[in-house]
């Protein structure tokens, strides 16, 4: 049985050790969708370390419909947060590829890669560490962008996964309206679910049990978790060694 409690104070005291020991004094910034993931890890970093050394960073890409979402929660925590919209950043970058035709995916991941240049500028410039915000669900199954919104500096979510990150929101004091709230993907419109073909509820119980009624999911559940593995481990580096 998952104890929620035990498991939040054991990721705020992890939270504090980290700091401790790669970082005394320094703050957490972490970007803020709006989604449970981001609202749960800025409210664990704000009982580890203190509403004051907690930095909201706000990152809309021209238009977002659900910012309101993202201002609930920088507001519920009082933590200081900043808005900074990426379009120009993205649009520039894309201007400026020539001779080719980008990608789809390289279109739909780019935005998460600015995002995560922009928390670090922000990092860097008021003395902070980066939260990374990926859930052990999306990792399972590669639902990250690599160094995008799968880097950071340090990563509270990473062994928990979605219904255990929901049940930590619930005991945090979070608004039901963040915990609960419709994940999508902010990049191309459509929710996590309907990318992947499979609902969390699924991939959790199949990720702690090993049970799956329908094989055809197994099998697509599987095949994402290997093919993506790739992106936990380390750069592969070439180790010279002298004969």
């Amino acid at each position: 049985m998952f104890d929620a409690e035990k498991v939040k104070d054991q990721c705020v005291a992890w939270i504090r050790s980290f700091f401790e020991e790669n970082g005394r004094n320094c703050n957490a910034v972490v970007g803020i969708s709006g989604g449970k993931d981001s609202s749960v890890t800025a409210a664990l970093c704000v009982e580890a370390l203190g509403k004051e050394r907690v930095i909201g960073v706000l990152m809309p890409c021209g238009e977002q419909a659900d910012i309101d979402m993202a201002y609930l929660l920088v507001r519920h925590l009082g933590i200081k947060h900043y808005e900074i919209n990426i379009k120009a950043a993205v649009d520039g970058i894309l201007g400026e590829l020539h001779g080719f035709e980008p990608s789809v995916q390289s279109r739909t991941n780019l935005p998460a890669r600015i995002r995560m240049a922009t928390l670090y500028a922000v990092s860097q410039s008021m003395n902070g560490r980066v939260a990374n915000t990926c859930n052990l669900s999306e990792d399972w199954v590669g639902y990250s962008t690599r160094y995008g919104d799968a880097a950071g500096d340090f990563s509270p979510l990473c062994e928990l996964t979605v219904t255990e990150v929901k049940k930590i929101g619930e005991i945090l004091g979070l608004p039901e309206t963040l915990t609960h709230k419709v994940p999508v993907d902010g990049l191309s419109g459509k929710t996590d679910e309907e990318n992947l073909g499979f609902t969390y509820d699924e991939l959790d119980r199949y990720i702690r049990t090993g049970k799956i009624e329908d094989q055809e999911k197994k099998a697509k559940i599987d095949w994402l978790h290997e093919k993506n593995l790739f992106k936990l481990k380390l750069m592969p580096g070439f180790s010279y060694t002298e004969e």
